[in-house]
């Protein structure tokens, strides 16, 4: 099992919004959501603006990182509460960078923004300036990452995270995105379509460890073995990721963030349009 606590529940937040030690992000693509109304204390991140790297689609380098999170005022012992929309995406993804940068106390708000608006907490449009600190990150671990190889000749199960008519290829972008995109259609051979939404429940909260554990058992996973996970831009797989990793403790389990949208534009690679 996981030796930290990675989720924390809107009444447990609430109890910590004034704790100096707890630094609390919301993160989305784009600032409107934290602009019109935000946990009381909580510093923003732009995922696609602050987390990525402006040449290469890659993560932001460590130099960039230690500038953004000593501007949001993140000391290294501090504890990270992020949150955000859509199921707790982009907090996925966050959280999965400060990891790999060597953050030990990273937590999730389980239910996301939805779960402390739905619990009645306050929201505050007031934009939040914390001291600067001078945060030193790691280098980057890259034992949760996988790469395009790494999928070419997967050596533990390979699990695409994406909706089934993603998977099929009847669709190229999850329903309600855009699916004027360059990519081929399908998934990669071998792989099991395991939604992320199996892993949470109707709130967005996360499933029990125990429920997310049987879904993958039901679907032929041996987690024991390690998993890789994929879907379209690297955030879906992200949140999968949390789920198996960070929930459950499986050791072995990588993101590969590239995802579809990397590999649906190689060429002569293989591709297969099968039913779910």
């Amino acid at each position: 099992m996981s030796k930290h606590q990675p989720l924390v529940d809107s009444a447990w937040l609430l109890a910590h919004v004034e704790d100096p030690s707890v630094v609390v992000v919301e993160i989305d693509n784009g600032t409107a959501n934290y602009e019109s109304g935000h946990v009381p204390g909580a510093v923003k991140i732009d995922w696609e603006r602050d987390l990525l790297d402006p040449v290469v689609r890659d993560v932001v380098p460590r130099d960039r990182f230690e500038r953004l999170v000593s501007s949001l005022g993140i000391g290294n012992d501090d504890t990270v509460v992020f949150y955000s929309a859509q199921s707790n995406w982009w907090a996925a993804v966050a959280y999965w960078y400060f990891r790999m940068y060597g953050h030990t106390d990273v937590r999730l708000l389980d239910g996301g923004r939805r779960a402390w608006i739905v619990g009645g907490h306050p929201l505050s449009k007031q934009s939040v300036t914390r001291a600067r600190t001078e945060y030193q990150a790691k280098d980057l671990d890259l034992a949760t990452r996988a790469y395009r190889d790494d999928v070419l000749d997967a050596s533990s199960a390979l699990v695409d995270v994406r909706s089934p008519e993603e998977y099929t290829g009847e669709l190229l972008a999850a329903r309600g995105m855009s699916q004027e995109h360059p990519q081929r259609r399908g998934h990669i051979p071998g792989a099991v379509n395991i939604p992320w939404t199996a892993t949470v429940n109707e709130d967005e909260t996360f499933k029990s460890p125990e429920e997310i554990a049987e879904v993958y058992r039901a679907h032929g996973v041996a987690l024991e073995d390690g998993v890789t996970l994929y879907c379209r831009m690297g955030w879906r797989s992200s949140h999968s990721w949390f789920a198996l990793s960070e929930l459950i403790g499986v050791d072995g389990v990588r993101n590969y963030d590239g995802s579809w949208n990397e590999y649906g534009m190689l060429t002569g690679v293989p591709i297969e349009r099968t039913s779910a």
